[in-house]
């Protein structure tokens, strides 16, 4: 173990696990294995069955981050043997297999774009098709005899196609009891993949017991929202952002998420302490622009996967667009004196005087246009500030600045 799991209580540790998990079948086994207090074999299988990685994907490779900074052994299971099968999971028909050539490409670029966030010497990558290549047509009937039609049937997706009648391909009721085999072939302690793999997940468990294997514990991930913040991430429905993407294109897509997104693309995908998480979400309920806070999360992805330079001019590349709400990152900020004899200044005086219009005709066919917002909102031209307010102010599409009545 390293010296920093070493450091760590088992509640610590559990802690760290559970982070961003949506299940664990079961706890009680998992602290049970913490407690041996050796290297645990985490293991996650990937069906290399497209080439570019999402943010949407990274979830689960970041909770394997987390297994292996606690100094467990990690496997990255490439699933060439089973991508020639096709996931049936969450699918409502009957998916075409890969050609050997298209697995081994994809597997390829999953590879490298994977150790942006693991560390590739700690990282064992085995592919399927090491042990199943061996199998026989006995063993694979043996496997098959494990479970019953009635017992496949009884996850979601199938029961779902079986009562409309739509077509089920008897190899499609292998890919459970292979991704479950690749477990026993691995002496897995502890099986990770999405909420969609929960019954691929328990198989694992369930046949290392009939093989004779102590059994592994599985742990699911929630499946991330894109963009939309309605459908989970997607290339096909377009609300994803690809890791592989540019700086200034993932630094876009980010600020233009919902607010709502905020905390659960902090939790799932930033690698700050939960305390920290907690202390922005805090901010932004108490006022701070949710724009500030998605910059930081945009940021922090961007040089993960792209480095420190390019996270420090993403918003250059970005163009000089800006999302709805957003807030350019130099923000000029300019304080304003009240005129004597006078408690209050309108927005006009302060478009003029900010530099934010040229002249007061020029600012009053803002206001009529509805182009000025303070805070976000829209304002006319009746709106003043008083002594002692600070507001953020923008006129038109380009003019910001964060302005203090003194």
């Amino acid at each position: 173990m390293t010296q920093s799991a070493d450091k760590l209580s088992i509640e610590e540790q559990l802690a760290i696990i559970k982070r961003g998990t949506f299940e664990i079948y079961s706890e009680e086994d998992l602290i049970a294995k913490l407690k041996l207090g050796r290297p645990l074999k985490i293991k996650a299988g990937f069906d290399p069955t497209a080439p570019d990685l999402h943010l949407g994907h990274t979830v689960l490779i970041n909770k394997l981050k987390h297994f292996q900074d606690l100094g467990h052994e990690i496997y990255f299971l490439i699933g060439d043997y089973t991508a020639k099968i096709g996931d049936p999971s969450g699918k409502n028909a009957t998916r075409p297999p890969l050609t050997d050539e298209q697995v081994l490409a994809n597997a390829k670029t999953y590879a490298e774009q994977v150790f942006k966030i693991l560390d590739k010497d700690k990282t064992k990558v085995v592919f399927n098709s090491e042990w199943f290549n061996k199998m026989s047509a006995g063993d694979m009937i043996q496997l098959a005899s494990q479970l019953t039609v009635s017992r496949m049937l009884e996850r979601d997706d199938f029961a779902k196609r079986y009562a409309s009648q739509t077509p089920i391909a008897i190899h499609e009721f292998l890919y459970p009891l292979v991704q479950g085999y690749d477990s026993i072939a691995l002496e897995a302690d502890v099986e990770m993949g999405g909420t969609d793999q929960t019954f691929n997940l328990l198989m694992g468990r369930t046949l290392q017991g009939r093989y004779g294997h102590e059994a592994q514990v599985c742990i699911t991930v929630p499946i991330l929202e894109g963009l939309d913040g309605v459908n989970k991430m997607s290339k096909s429905l377009g609300n994803y952002v690809g890791i592989e993407d540019a700086p200034g294109t993932m630094y876009q897509k980010l600020l233009s998420m919902p607010d709502e997104l905020i905390h659960r693309y902090f939790e799932f995908l930033s690698f700050k302490p939960m305390d920290e998480v907690n202390a922005l979400m805090a901010e932004m309920e108490n006022g701070r622009n949710p724009q500030e806070i998605k910059r930081i999360l945009a940021e922090e992805l961007i040089e993960r996967f792209h480095g420190a330079e390019a996270a420090a001019n993403a918003h250059k590349s970005a163009g000089n667009v800006l999302a709805d709400g957003e807030l350019p990152v130099d923000l000029p900020e300019v304080t304003l004196e009240l005129p004597e004899g006078q408690d209050a200044l309108f927005i006009t005086q302060i478009l003029n005087q900010a530099d934010l219009a040229k002249n007061n005709a020029a600012a009053k066919d803002m206001l009529k246009r509805n182009t000025v917002k303070v805070d976000g909102e829209e304002v006319n031209a009746g709106f003043s500030l008083t002594s002692g307010q600070t507001v953020v102010i923008q006129a038109g599409k380009k003019g910001f600045a964060r302005v203090t009545i003194a």
